[in-house]
Order: C-alpha cells, then sequence, then structure tokens
C-alpha cells in the first residue's frame, strides 16, 4: 500500500512542520554539554550515564528537521491493514485529513507526539517528557509498577518503562480512539499498545523504535523507526494551539 502524504489539509503540515525550530533562549550555554575546541556541541561525544550506570536520556530532542509531515508508512514500512483500518484510513485521506482531532487543537495522540520536540527529565523512578506541542507533558514509570488492567482510555495513556541492557523499554495501553496514528489518517482504537524503545546512541542521538500493535485495525504488529539529535542550548518554547487559532473554519474536506 503507498500512503498518500500530499493530500493532508495545509494547516496540519504547516503546523507540524514549526515544531522542530520552535525554542527560546537560543544559544544560551546548555549545562553539562561536551564541547568542540570551537565552542559548538561536541554531539559525538560518549553517552552521559546515571550513578546507577544506565544511559541519561535526559535533554531537548527533536526530530530530523526535514520531517515536516509523520506519516508511519513513509519509511518504506509496510502496514498490515485491516479492512476497516483501510476503509477508514482512505476516508480521511479523501477528505484531505480535515478530521484530524488536532486541527481542532484537541492533543496529538501515540506515536504522534513521539515526532514532536521533547525534553526528557530522567529520574530513577519515573521519567518525565514534556512536549512543546501543546505545552504538555507525559509520565513513564520506572519504579516496577504494572500496567492498569482496567484503563479509563486517553489521549497519553499510561506507560511504565525497564532497562533492557542500555535501552529503555517503555510499554503504553490504555490510549484511547479519538487520536490518529500519524498527520496520514492511519487509525488507531482502544487496543493500541506501543511498546517504545529508547537507544542513547552517543552524546547527541537518540534512536526511538515504536512497534505497534492494535488488533482492530491492524492484523499484525509492526515497527518504525525515529531518529532524533539534541538540541543543545535551546529551551522549548510554550505553544498554546488555541491561541489566535483560524483553521477550524477552512477545513472542507473535499
Amino acid at each position: 500500500m503507498r500512503t498518500m502524504t500530499t493530500s493532508c489539509a495545509a494547516f496540519i503540515c504547516v503546523s507540524f512542520m514549526g515544531i522542530v525550530v520552535q525554542a527560546q533562549w537560543i544559544r544560551y550555554p546548555t549545562p553539562g554539554i561536551p564541547r568542540l575546541a570551537d565552542g559548538k556541541p561536541n554531539l559525538s561525544a560518549q553517552t552521559p550515564r546515571t550513578t546507577a550506570g544506565k544511559p541519561d536520556l535526559s535533554g531537548l530532542w527533536g526530530p530530523d528537521a526535514k520531517r515536516g509531515f509523520f506519516d508511519i508508512a513513509g519509511d518504506s514500512v509496510t502496514l498490515p491493514m485491516r479492512a476497516n483500518g483501510l476503509a477508514l484510513f482512505q476516508e480521511r485521506q479523501e477528505t484531505h485529513s480535515k478530521d484530524h482531532p488536532h486541527g481542532r487543537c484537541l492533543p496529538l495522540g501515540m506515536p504522534l507526539m513521539v515526532s514532536a520536540s521533547m525534553k526528557i527529565i530522567q529520574t530513577p523512578t519515573v521519567m518525565t517528557v514534556l512536549y512543546e506541542e501543546e505545552s504538555t507533558f507525559r509520565q513513564i514509570f520506572l519504579d516496577g509498577r504494572q500496567l492498569p488492567e482496567d484503563p479509563q482510555p486517553t489521549w497519553r495513556g499510561y506507560s511504565i518503562g525497564h532497562w533492557d541492557g542500555d535501552d529503555l523499554v517503555i510499554e503504553t495501553a490504555g490510549l484511547n480512539a479519538k487520536a490518529w496514528l500519524d498527520q496520514a489518517g492511519h487509525p488507531q482504537s482502544e487496543a493500541l499498545h506501543l511498546v517504545e524503545r529508547y537507544t542513547r546512541r552517543d552524546f547527541g542521538h537518540l534512536r526511538i523504535q515504536i512497534t505497534i500493535d492494535d488488533p482492530t485495525y491492524y492484523s499484525a504488529p509492526f515497527t518504525v523507526t525515529q531518529e532524533h539529535s539534541l538540541m543543545a542550548d535551546d529551551e522549548l518554547l510554550e505553544n498554546i494551539c488555541l491561541e489566535n487559532e483560524k483553521d477550524a473554519d477552512h477545513l472542507t474536506g473535499k
């Protein structure tokens, strides 16, 4: 299946293209950053570690700046879509994603949110992720708790993590069916279960592999990969979608 990436509503494409470039306190030196002789951050330096010897994922991370439109099928990923999932996806394509939740300032879902700029704050028992988009947050608990058996579905779901060597593995469930997996329109249901694997390859590069398992719309799990770079000497900028929002009136679909 070939996914179209040019038929999205213009407001969606433009709003996400700005995610990776917005920041404040630009060029204010981030403490603890290894630097080259010219003062620039040395992103190829060794991976920082916690006192427990695990990689410290803390920092401000941004996805590949060239990726302005996030499509889970955009990197030659074959999606095992069921007929009901394909029908819903095609309907969204035909109406130019006019019903995308973010077009009405509703939250981004997962894994779409993982494709945005994010600031990770890591402690031994919980990792907090602050997102520039919507100025919102997510918590990943590392204290050994299990996922809730009967969760109330939410936009962010419930996340727990554990270490597999130097990789942090995160499980998320309890997500609602209102969000979309991406900007292209691939659907998700309340049965969605995500497994993310965070690998900090060196000081300035973070690989995130996301395995998506949603038996309602897909016949088998599949995995997408995102590469993030450390946004040194920057900070997040507050972004409130409803401020000066003028897009909704122009969403006409066909």
